[in-house]
């Protein structure tokens, strides 16, 4: 850790961001419009009442878009998301959103086995998955790629995630020990290293995107390229990109948009 970087400063995005209650709300006023023109089918995954996904259908039969939200773990669930299908809805592919437990009523590691469910659950429609997320979202599709899947389920096909594609991810939790978000995570330093996927054994198929917010702190930069640059070493084909303009909240908008580059990228990765 960089004994001279303010990592509250760096991490702590509702700070950077004043105007982020605003754009929050237009998240759950889109989100409520998309899901009344285009009611999910809920699918559970697990027993709690937030361990369900909310799933639009298109008529493709290509790989199924996840996206799974952000909020450091602690905050939102799927539902605030809904309208992020638009994009993908409108070219005819598949978007599942799952929710998930929130710290501090579980832990990280809990958190990672919730999306390895929701993942299992999903892999009984038949079809791959290429896992998106955002934020914590991102971390978590890390984690979902760098899974080896037939270790936890022999019936599981080795191919079941295809690729990662990470908006403003974090992949090394150990910043976040000593600042604000910490108080509902409770990690250590040992806990963080263990639920970062920048430590974990890089996967062995598939791709990884990590695409940033142009605005966003140098924190995030770093935590996009160096696993970009450690996964790729590896062997797996990595890309780093900059959304144009884009702050932490406004990153993901362009999944709305049928026109926009990141919804054409997913559907690159969604036709391999």
């Amino acid at each position: 850790m960089g004994a001279d970087i303010d990592y509250e400063v760096e991490y702590n995005n509702r700070a950077r961001v004043p105007e982020n209650p605003a754009l929050m709300a237009g998240w759950a006023r889109d989100a409520a419009a998309y899901r009344e023109r285009h009611p999910p089918r809920v699918i559970p995954y697990g027993p709690g009442a937030r361990n369900v996904i909310d799933f639009f259908p298109g008529d493709r039969q290509g790989p199924i878009v996840v996206f799974i939200h952000g909020g450091y773990w602690q905050a939102l669930d799927g539902s605030s998301s809904s309208h992020l299908a638009a994009g993908l809805n409108a070219h005819g592919i598949s978007v599942a959103i799952p929710s998930y437990d929130l710290c501090p009523g579980v832990t990280v590691d809990r958190i990672i086995e919730n999306m390895r469910s929701a993942t299992r659950e999903l892999a009984r429609l038949g079809q791959s998955l290429v896992i998106s997320g955002h934020s914590a979202g991102g971390h978590l599709a890390a984690c979902m790629l760098a899974t080896d899947w037939r270790a936890l389920d022999p019936s599981l096909p080795e191919n079941l995630v295809v690729a990662a594609y990470t908006i403003s991810g974090l992949f090394d939790l150990g910043p976040l020990v000593e600042t604000s978000i910490n108080r509902a995570l409770q990690l250590d330093h040992v806990t963080a290293r263990a639920v970062s996927p920048l430590f974990w054994k890089a996967p062995a198929r598939g791709s990884l995107d990590a695409v940033v917010g142009e605005t966003e702190s140098a924190e995030y930069f770093r935590q996009s390229r160096t696993i970009v640059e450690r996964w790729g070493a590896a062997g797996i084909a990595t890309l780093f990109a900059v959304v144009p303009g884009a702050n932490h909240f406004t990153a993901i908008a362009p999944l709305a948009d049928p026109r926009s580059p990141m919804v054409a990228r997913l559907m690159e990765l969604a036709s391999r």
